[in-house]
């Protein structure tokens, strides 16, 4: 079963972004990532003082863990993004659109805040994804 996603006249929504006003989860397994950075497993920042990269990077690392648990981004029905810089929201955003199809595209937040755990991320992303019983895998790592 394919989540469901529901985009209703009466309420407002940007038909070129990718997002939904609501998901139903399909039945699968429900996956909370913890938010997702553009740091490296060594901790280095890549794109420094760039949302956009920075955006790009945190997607990359969704897409490794829900690839190692048999998911895509495809499955992701919710994201909440924090972003520290009224400037780089266009940029993150353009991340955005590019890399989530606009028919699987989850509901979404986002939050402004005064900072980050490190002061030179930009952005992060936590998502929640559905990954479908047939496809999901246990973790090998």
């Amino acid at each position: 079963m394919d989540a469901i996603r529901v985009n209703l006249k009466d309420v407002w929504l940007d038909p070129e972004f990718p997002m939904s006003q609501a998901v139903v989860e399909p039945e699968g397994r429900r996956v909370h990532l913890t938010g997702q950075v553009a740091w490296t497993p060594a901790f280095e920042v890549l794109g420094a003082d760039d949302a956009g990269r920075q955006a790009h990077a945190a997607i990359d690392n969704i897409e490794i863990v829900l690839g190692a648990l048999g998911g895509t981004i495809e499955d992701v029905v919710s994201t909440t993004m924090y972003y520290v810089r009224d400037q780089d929201l266009d940029a993150i955003q353009k991340a955005r659109q590019f890399r989530f199809s606009l028919a699987a595209g989850p509901a979404v937040t986002g939050v402004k805040v005064a900072a980050l755990v490190d002061p030179r991320l930009l952005v992060e992303l936590t998502v929640t994804a559905v990954i479908p019983h047939g496809r999901f895998k246990s973790p090998s790592g």
